[in-house]
């Protein structure tokens, strides 16, 4: 006991000296530490498919002149010898304009007074709004709009960034303040109205993955939850994480399987009508440091849990690369060696019993090994971690929202953005240009988003 007390002095002492290097020094906070000895190579790797070269531009595209490159050499430069001539080959080169032209449409909106009371009635056009005159007679268009809403929403540049941006890429001129009121009237309005819709469509999703992080509201403390599925990627930003949060996307007669972490939200009574699966990677991360604290017969315990929750995770993938040999009968003796490991007894060390009592409870209610039987169920949750980098890196970059109406403008926005990308039949400036340019009239979800 002596020597492995004074191990864990070292351990600590070593530790200390590290963090205190690196408070003195100005390096990045967001460091992984020492880099791998052996890192791979960049560039695509083996297995990952076939590389393939960068299409011809499309022959409707606007272009200029065909320019001819013609050889000028009459004798072969390498030996003198006689050219031959032969079929032309075809190069292009693809740039963007030197100096960006933004498109204005003028519109002359003829204005009638009536003779008895005096009101006046103005002239209509679907793209020049009925209150669109005086100090807000010239408004930017839906497309630009899209455009800032994108690059914010959906590839992460902060907002403060996007009037320069724009300006420099488009010669448009348009100020944060105004992205910003557009984004809340937005996602009060059309892209609210499909934001709801994904929620609703997730309530009939055959699996769903969720996972959380931090987030801040106006300086105090709140979380930022994913939910992913086949179809959807649907976020929600509130205050708190409880059950009622939960339910308000996964009902408790919610039909399908919802693969979530520990956390204790899950495991609330309102909840338990809803078959579920935790995560493999979260139970075997509980057991490792469990079994990296332990020496001699009370690691046994964890040593052995970890191996069959490891052989169980390898033969899904074994599984999932193609056809495994014995499939059923190697799950079922998975099943029965877990089931043998996790029975009931008493261990004389707490973290044993800990994870016994804990995983055990898990595995009688079938929500550890069910990926093996349940094809469309993956082993982990990291589906809705990956879900959640966006918004890592967006709360990373800035100071997450003011206010709830920006909260939900990000949890909005950032649902059809991120759904959009994983349908892949639009890009999400398409798709926000079209909730913008139509609003609230037909459709309220585009086609391209509905299941």
């Amino acid at each position: 006991m002596i020597r492995e007390l004074q191990r864990q002095i070292e351990d600590l002492r070593k530790q200390n000296e590290e963090l205190r290097r690196k408070d003195k020094r100005s390096a990045a906070p967001f460091s992984k530490g020492e880099r791998k000895k052996n890192p791979k190579g960049p560039g695509r790797k083996p297995g990952q498919g076939e590389f393939l070269r960068r299409p011809a531009p499309p022959t409707d595209a606007d272009s200029a002149p065909l320019v001819e490159v013609p050889v000028k050499e009459t004798r072969c430069p390498f030996c003198g010898g006689t050219l031959e001539r032969e079929e032309p080959e075809e190069a292009s080169v693809t740039d963007m304009p030197g100096t960006p032209e933004p498109e204005v449409r003028l519109f002359k909106v003829h204005v009638c007074r009536c003779r008895n009371c005096g009101r006046k009635t103005r002239g209509k056009h679907p793209d020049v709004a009925p209150d669109q005159y005086g100090a807000t007679a010239h408004r930017v268009g839906p497309r630009i709009k899209a455009t800032a809403h994108s690059l914010h929403y959906g590839h992460g540049v902060p907002v403060r960034r996007l009037p320069g941006i724009l300006q420099e890429m488009t010669g448009i001129t348009i100020t944060q303040s105004a992205l910003t009121q557009d984004a809340l009237k937005q996602a009060e309005g059309p892209v609210g109205a499909a934001y709801q819709e994904l929620r609703k469509q997730v309530r009939h999703s055959p699996v769903a993955y969720t996972d959380d992080t931090g987030w801040w509201i106006g300086g105090d403390g709140a979380y930022l939850m994913a939910f992913d599925t086949d179809q959807e990627t649907v976020y929600q930003i509130r205050r708190q994480h409880g059950n009622e949060e939960v339910r308000e996307l996964i009902p408790s007669d919610y039909p399908g399987i919802l693969v979530t972490d520990r956390f204790s939200s899950y495991e609330a009574e309102e909840l338990a009508g809803v078959e579920q699966h935790k995560c493999l990677s979260h139970l075997i991360r509980n057991v490792q440091e469990v079994v990296k604290s332990k020496t001699g017969r009370s690691k046994v315990f964890g040593s052995e849990l970890k191996t069959v929750l490891q052989s169980a995770n390898e033969l899904w993938r074994q599984q999932r690369a193609g056809e495994v040999p014995g499939y059923a009968d190697r799950a079922e003796q998975i099943e029965q060696d877990l089931t043998d490991l996790l029975r009931p007894r008493r261990f004389r060390d707490p973290d044993n019993q800990r994870l016994l009592d804990g995983i055990g409870l898990q595995h009688d209610r079938q929500r550890v090994l069910n990926f093996l039987y349940n094809p469309e169920v993956e082993p982990t949750n990291n589906r809705a971690e990956r879900a959640l980098r966006p918004a890592v890196i967006a709360r990373k970059v800035s100071h997450c929202s003011q206010n709830e109406r920006g909260a939900e403008a990000f949890a909005a926005f950032t649902s059809v953005a991120r759904t959009t990308v994983k349908k892949g039949v639009a890009t999400v400036t398409e798709v926000f240009h079209r909730l913008i340019k139509d609003g609230l009239d037909p459709p309220v979800l585009p086609d391209c988003l509905h299941r």
